[in-house]
């Protein structure tokens, strides 16, 4: 892969401070204040909230705990979403920080996947990163990789370790030069407007005749409405990691360095605010 590690960097240590307050209809023994966090883009919610739950832990009866979740303006943020994903598809217009209510009683089972210990995660990370592999490399590269690699992969995100993540993830984005990139990238997606999940399709960075395919030739097919103008005026947002990419920017790039830690390419479609 092209070595911009600065790009890299900036992506990894990107933070959205967030203020966390419980839901008052659970504060039983006493007020619980709020409690602020800058919350890594890359990660997910419920791998760096342990000292959330501590803090509110102290405000409820020990009865009324059943499982720890999360809602923002009335909505259940998914935890297997990675942050900046929930962000850029919920609050991303609202003012800073971003309010999140924390629950610890009636967990909303048609919305979220339970999540009652971090080796949850590690599955679900682990999974992302074999099935975006399998699309980039015929899953080679992950199966080259001994246990003690795919641990370091997973250690580096949990520890937020930049060098120790990358040391080993370097390897995932690598093709052969005469390949001129992936077999096809892994992407998702998002759409506020949606019940669907995300879009995932297969879909290379390149023509048969040697096109470079950009993220507009991405869009053009997987959702046209995304890059469709109202006269002069532009009707949605297309973001990755919190940023509108030009149209023209090469998809095989931004799977490099914009991807998250699953080795997905999160793309979140908005709606331009209206005045």
């Amino acid at each position: 892969m092209a070595d911009d590690k600065d790009v890299l960097r900036d992506v990894w240590f990107g933070r959205i401070p967030t203020c966390f307050a419980l839901y008052q209809d659970e504060v039983t023994e006493k007020e619980a204040e709020p409690f602020y966090l800058l919350l890594p883009r890359v990660s997910y919610l419920t791998l760096v909230t342990d000292k959330v739950k501590k803090h509110f832990l102290k405000a409820v009866k020990p009865e009324d705990v059943e499982e720890m979740w999360f809602e923002y303006e009335g909505t259940p943020l998914k935890w297997h979403y990675p942050i900046g994903v929930l962000f850029d598809l919920h609050a991303l217009n609202t003012a800073l920080p971003w309010s999140i209510t924390v629950h610890f009683k009636n967990f909303p089972e048609r919305d979220l996947l339970h999540c009652l210990s971090n080796s949850v995660i590690e599955a679900h990370f682990m999974s992302c990163i074999k099935e975006a592999d399998a699309l980039k490399h015929k899953s080679q590269v992950i199966n080259d990789m001994q246990k003690k690699d795919h641990k370091q992969l997973w250690m580096g995100l949990q520890n937020d370790k930049f060098d120790q993540f990358w040391a080993m993830n370097r390897k995932l984005m690598e093709y052969p030069t005469e390949e001129g990139g992936f077999r096809y990238i892994p992407f998702r997606i998002y759409q506020t407007m949606s019940d669907r999940p995300f879009i995932q399709k297969l879909f290379r960075p390149a023509s048969p005749e040697g096109h470079t395919h950009t993220l507009g030739d991405l869009l053009k097919e997987m959702y046209p409405a995304a890059i469709a103008h109202d006269g002069d005026a532009k009707k949605y947002q297309v973001l990755i990691q919190g940023i509108e990419p030009l149209l023209e920017t090469p998809l095989q790039w931004l799977s490099e360095h914009l991807s998250h830690p699953d080795n997905f390419l999160h793309v979140c479609i908005l709606p331009v605010p209206t005045d």
